[in-house]
């Protein structure tokens, strides 16, 4: 503290007279020594009593006047108090304006625009002095005191604050200064302001004389303020200010000036806006309120600046979309009135910017106008647009709104189509009209994105249309995609399926429960509500029916099934019934609705009081009487009816099984021993064997006193039909057996006889047929029962027809069951692996077998069985079929597409759940999947490697991807590659050899699959062991290219080389650029990820330059020296790595002048050719150029002459001005090589290359 503020402190408060002849007294003797000085030295500052008395009250009115009578001049107060700003900042700051406004105050005299720029930057240094005290954390980075336990922290006193009373005190002397004629003054007063937010200052400069000049600087100054990222009171205070001082400046009536900069003032925050989403809409948030305060005709015309803007650069067509949306309210006249929508009016314009924009270059401006447009269906429906009217609003051109959004479905940017997914859901509701197929595929399609956002607003789209139009289309495609969600690894996923199933199918399936008979009713569809009976047929499909069970399952746990449900199918089975019987039609062709009986069975175990007994008696006895009738009839004629009514006693015995515990006794007893009767008579049809097993088994365990008891009854009636079985099967065999032997030494029967043999073969062909599925059944129902009498007989069958030497006493060992009865060879193979599944001694034995089989088998069905087999026998003995999988995978090959089909879908979920790994051939094996013939496993397959594959092993495809192009062209040439083959068939049957277009085709599109699962790194790493271990094998001979193998491995390395997905540009990392994203937020990540972009282009170009270059330098003489064809396809590949460096290829190709002028040539003659094709192509048939016909040769375009002309010179300079043939004598440039005659003779070997050898290798092969 210095001694004037000691003085302070110790006087007394002295009076105002006192006080003021203290300062007067000051002043002169500051005035009597600047007088001595020289004019360069600065004034001495007053003292802070002086100040404080200037600063703390009102200036006496004799001030100005004693100030004149002591002899000094109103400027002498002016240099101290400006030396005072600096010294003392806000006791000066109020002094200084306290002279200003004080009585009889010369402010000619005290204003200068210097001391008041001194002023303004005292006051602003005070403010941010003011700002730290009170936020001591911002200040500079001094560490804090240790705070120690049970100390309390004394409280830091705060001296009092001038800062509000300078401001007031600024506001009141604004509009007094002479501003006018110093504008730099003038615009520092308003920065100030605007920065400490002193908005009295600014409306006290706005009612100021000098008005005119300051409204744009006002302007200027709170712009930044008005538009700032963050939500605060100073930006709501800047916008409202310019909402009520700064727009009314622009009515009618006013100054022009004041008009113009009103009328570009949202214009100019527009300019202005930040980048960022959130910012962005605080931005457009303001200008909406400023817009609202203008007059309709500046609205207009900034509507017209908002529609140019969004025709413009991408920044400002990604803020106009966001501000269309906002100001489409204003521009709107009212509620229940369309005058804002017709012809020519800016509202109608502004929606219509909003369709275009949907259809952008960029994928953030499309997702963002593609949302704002679900927002301006809203704004309009609310204002009762009628639906004729959105229809034509929505259109672009011809294309209307179904066909756009199904092209944004497609998308490929996932904000896009999340935005059309939303788009959807909102004009489903609006427009109400239902989606063409296409849209509704692509919805489908959308289900099943591997984005979960994506799936989300596509389960929630196709739904909403589900919802608004049920017919049977959309019903079709809703079941397929959406029920199959169940299964999806996100819970909230399925949360939503389950609960739009229950919403949508069985909530309507629940409605049939008040429906009833009338006495005029003649069709069932009349009766029930509508779309009921076809949305039962489309559930039970065998495509959806296991994604229904589980989520009638999940349900059921939840405890969200109604009772109502059931009652509700009974209530559909009973009228269906009622209905048949009144038409006089006989009960055997009656069926219950397709799909009632199978939802009933699916319900009925999570509400069994819910079903009736005498309901299910009384259909049971209906049923199975009936089945009993017709069995004879399904042997022989084999009619549908029996087939329908199978299922449905399928479906009738599951849900007693489902119900058994609530079942009288004598009832289930009598059920029981049904059941057992029918299955010993060994002659139902296949599909309900199993279901009268668990039935059966159900009703014993359920109804035994204790759980021993039952597992013992059931043992005893398995042991017993399976010993029955034997009997048959065994009986089925000799007698077969002895037709057989003694075939030859029979008369041949002729007429009824030869029918009633035939009909009796075939009768107990059949019946053997069901004794070996029963006993398959059986084996799983009950593993404890024994198989030691079945197991030769199976043993009989499957390994009947073979050529090995058999003993003549065994039964059927000259016969061929697979030629004479295949189905019953079928189920041998089937039951035989079902006890292999329960006997692991067994399986030891069998399982060769079985993989002989599948190897060798000429039947598809029975290749099919056996791969679903040998999936089992992995899940229970993986360590003995692991071995196996080389000769399992050849089945992904299989002539016929059901086996193939089930191989892939098998495998998969075996690599998903971690029994097989993806190790070895198994990868590569999987790749021809890729170009498959059906286009179902093409869709499996692109979801594997896409999906599935991308996020288990991404490293996978860049470990594999030298590997897969050796197998795929089944090149064994290159010893580090021939030992993956192996010397079976395998690799020739998973090859894609061939140099015609077809199979070239093939292979690259599995090459461009795997290089779009790579990093942008990995296609770094992937791009030098190209160069290193094919490149450079060819030139070191290790891999010919003198046979055909050698040749395609080069020529696809060349092509790959050269491809686009190949191509590292800077953005590769950041997906084009931050708009693209959802919001356009970028943030620390995508400057990241930009930066590593930028990082791994400079390392593609070392690359380029240090391993690749040299590398095809010396592999083009080579190919020159043996006068391959794959000279061009070097040179192609060359010119699209080298596109990019134009004007670097001096740097990179120093090595090889001629190689650098032959490259220069080729790309001048490309763009020439290209550049010739477009003009053709935008002349017409008829066009021609005026330049070309000239002195131009017909057909020569003059780029092409430049060309000719450019290359002559070089290659006279290149052979030392020796002449050149003409250009039009050689197909390609013939040119003396620059190593001498010599040069590729031998084994010597350019230094280029050895220093490319000694390089290191990347590392990137150890990251997996």
């Amino acid at each position: 503290m210095d001694s004037d503020d000691m003085d302070v402190d110790e006087m007394d408060t002295p009076s105002p007279s006192g006080s003021l002849s203290a300062l007067l007294s000051e002043l002169a003797a500051l005035h009597g020594r600047s007088s001595s000085s020289t004019a360069d030295s600065a004034s001495p500052p007053l003292s802070l009593p002086s100040l404080t008395f200037l600063s703390s009250a009102a200036i006496p009115a004799s001030f100005f006047p004693r100030l004149a009578a002591a002899g000094l001049p109103a400027s002498s107060v002016l240099a101290p108090l400006t030396s005072s700003f600096s010294a003392h900042p806000l006791p000066a700051a109020t002094a200084y304006l306290r002279l200003l406004l004080a009585p009889a105050s010369p402010i000619v005299s005290l204003f200068s625009p210097l001391p008041f720029l001194s002023f303004l930057l005292a006051l602003r240094k005070a403010a941010s002095s003011t700002a730290d005290a009170h936020n001591p954390s911002t200040g500079s980075g001094n560490a804090k005191p240790r705070k120690r336990k049970n100390q309390r922290q004394p409280a830091a006193p705060r001296s009092p604050s001038f800062l509000p009373e300078a401001l007031s005190l600024l506001a009141s002397a604004a509009g007094r200064l002479p501003l006018g004629s110093h504008p730099d003054a003038r615009r520092s007063l308003i920065d100030t302001a605007a920065e400490l937010t002193a908005f009295d200052v600014l409306a006290a400069v706005l009612g100021s004389n000098y008005q005119a000049e300051a409204v744009q600087d006002v302007v200027r100054a709170l712009a930044p303020v008005a538009i700032s990222g963050t939500k605060s009171s100073a930006r709501a205070a800047a916008v409202e200010f310019l909402v009520t001082k700064v727009v009314p400046l622009g009515a009618v009536g006013g100054e022009e000036a004041n008009r113009k900069v009103v009328r570009y003032l949202p214009r100019y925050l527009a300019m202005k806006a930040p980048e960022k989403s959130d910012a962005r809409g605080l931005a457009v948030e303001a200008i909406v309120e400023v817009v609202r305060a203008m007059e309709p005709r500046e609205r207009e015309d900034f509507a017209a600046y908002m529609v140019s803007m969004a025709r413009g650069k991408a920044k400002g067509r990604l803020f106009a979309v966001d501000m269309v949306l906002a100001i489409l309210p204003v521009l709107l006249q009212s509620e229940a009135d369309e005058f804002g929508l017709e012809e020519g009016s800016w509202g109608l314009k502004c929606v219509q910017v909003l369709v275009e924009r949907c259809s952008d270059m960029v994928g953030g401006v499309r997702a963002r106008a593609l949302t704002n447009a679900a927002h301006a269906l809203d704004i309009l429906s609310e204002r009762g647009v009628e639906v004729d009217r959105l229809q034509e609003v929505m259109m672009i051109g011809n294309m209307g709104l179904g066909e756009l959004l199904r092209r944004r479905c497609i998308d490929d940017k996932a904000a896009v189509r999340k935005a059309a997914l939303v788009l959807i859901t909102k004009a489903i509701g609006l427009i109400g009209r239902p989606v063409d197929e296409s849209l509704l595929s692509a919805m489908g399609a959308a289900c099943s994105d591997p984005l979960v956002s994506i799936r989300k607003a596509a389960l929630a789209a196709i739904s909403e249309v589900f919802r608004k139009f049920p017919d049977e289309r959309v019903t079709k495609e809703w079941l397929q995609a959406v029920p199959s969600l169940v299964t999806d690894s996100e819970s909230s996923i399925q949360e939503e399926c389950e609960n739009f199933f229950l919403e949508l199918v069985l909530n309507r399936v629940c409605r049939a429960a008040n429906s009833h008979l009338d006495d005029d009713s003649v069709n069932l569809e009349d009766v029930f509500p509508e779309g009921t009976l076809d949305l039962l047929k489309s559930i039970c499909d065998g495509e959806v029916a296991p994604c229904i069970k589980r989520i009638c399952a999940s349900l059921g746990k939840k405890k969200k099934l109604k009772p109502l449900l059931a009652s509700s199918l009974q209530n559909i089975v009973t009228i269906s019934e009622s209905l048949w019987s009144r038409s006089s039609k006989p009960i055997e062709e009656w069926t219950a609705p397709t799909g009632a009986w199978w939802l009933l069975a699916e319900v009925s175990s999570f509400a069994p009081k819910s079903v009736n007994w005498k309901f299910l008696s009384h259909h049971w006895k209906l049923l199975d009487n009936v089945g009993q009738e017709g069995r004879g009839k399904a042997y022989s004629k084999g009619e549908p009816k029996s087939a329908l009514w199978a299922v449905d006693r399928v479906s009738l015995l599951q849900t007693i099984s489902n119900v058994s515990m609530e079942l009288p006794v004598e009832p289930a007893a009598e059920l029981a021993h049904s059941l057992l009767t029918r299955i010993e008579d060994f002659d139902m049809h296949l599909s309900e064997v199993d279901a009268h097993v668990k039935s059966l088994k159900t009703l014993c365990k359920r109804k035994a006193k204790t759980t021993k008891e039952g597992e013992a009854l059931v043992l005893k009636w398995a042991q017993q039909l399976i010993l029955k079985a034997v009997n048959i099967l065994d009986g089925y065999i000799k007698g077969t057996s002895e037709a057989s032997r003694g075939f030859s030494f029979h008369t041949p029967l002729t007429g009824k006889l030869n029918g009633r043999a035939e009909a009796s073969i075939l009768k107990s062909a059949a019946q053997a047929v069901v004794v070996v599925f029963t006993v398959g059944s059986l084996i799983l129902a009950c593993p404890d029962t024994s198989v030691q009498h079945i197991i030769p007989l199976l043993h009989t069958i499957i390994t009947s027809g073979n050529s090995e030497p058999r003993p003549k006493n065994l039964a059927g060992g000259a016969v061929s069951f697979k030629e004479l009865a295949p189905s019953l060879y079928i189920q041998s193979w089937d039951t035989m692996a079902k006890i292999c599944l329960v006997d692991d001694k067994l399986a030891k034995r069998y399982i060769p077998l079985f993989v002989q089989e599948l190897e060798r088998s000429d039947m598809a069905t029975l290749r099919n069985n056996i791969m679903i087999a040998m999936a089992d026998f992995y899940v229970r003995y993986t360590a003995l079929v692991d071995c196996y999988m080389s000769k399992i995978t050849k089945s992904l090959r299989d002539p016929c597409e059901v086996v193939r089909r089930q191989t892939f879908i098998l495998l998969s979920k075996l690599l998903q759940r971690d029994y097989v790994k993806w190790r070895g051939v198994l990868f590569l094996r999987f790749l021809p999947s890729l170009v498959d013939e059906s286009e179902k496993i093409r869709h499996l397959a692109d979801f594997l490697f896409g999906s599935i594959l991308k996020a288990k092993a991404p490293l996978l495809a860049y470990n594999s991807f030298i590997e897969a192009i050796f197998v795929l062209n089944n090149c064994t040439g290159h010893g580090g590659y021939s030992e993956s083959q192996g010397s079976d068939k395998g690799p020739t049957l998973f090859a894609i050899r061939g140099t015609d277009e077809r199979s070239r085709s093939k292979r690259m599109h599995i090459y461009v699959s795997l290089l779009k699962q790579m990093a942008p790194e990995h296609l770094l790493a992937t791009s030098a062991k190209l160069c290193a271990e094919i490149l450079a094998a060819v030139c070191d001979g290790l891999l010919s290219v003198d046979d055909a193998a050698g040749r395609a491995v080069l020529q696809d390395a060349l092509q790959v080389l050269a491809c686009k997905e190949m191509r590292i540009h800077p953005n590769i990392c950041t997906d084009n650029s931050e708009m693209d994203d959802e919001g356009g937020d970028g943030g620390s990540a995508s400057a990241l990820l930009a930066a590593k972009g930028r990082a791994v282009t400079q390392v593609a170009k070392k690359n380029l330059i240090q391993i690749a270059v040299p590398i095809f330098i010396e592999l083009k003489r080579l190919l020159e020296s043996k006068n391959s064809p794959l000279t061009g396809c070097l040179m192609e590949c060359l010119r699209a790595l080298l596109k990019d460096y134009k004007n670097e290829i001096d740097e990179i190709l120093v090595a090889d002048k001629q190689l650098q002028k032959e490259l220069l040539y080729d790309m001048q003659k490309f763009e020439a050719v290209k550049g010739k094709s477009s003009r053709d192509a935008e002349a017409g048939p008829s066009g021609s150029s005026p330049t070309a016909q000239g002195n131009v040769p017909d057909g020569t375009a003059p780029c092409d002459v430049a060309a000719k002309a450019t290359v002559r010179s070089v290659l006279k300079e290149m052979n030392r001005k020796t002449p050149t043939p003409p250009l039009h004598s050689m197909s390609v440039p013939k040119v003396k090589s620059m190593l001498g005659p010599g040069a590729m003779s031998g084994s010597r070997r350019p230094a280029v290359l050895e220093s490319v050898r000694r390089l290191e290798p990347f590392e990137s092969d150890d990251e997996n």
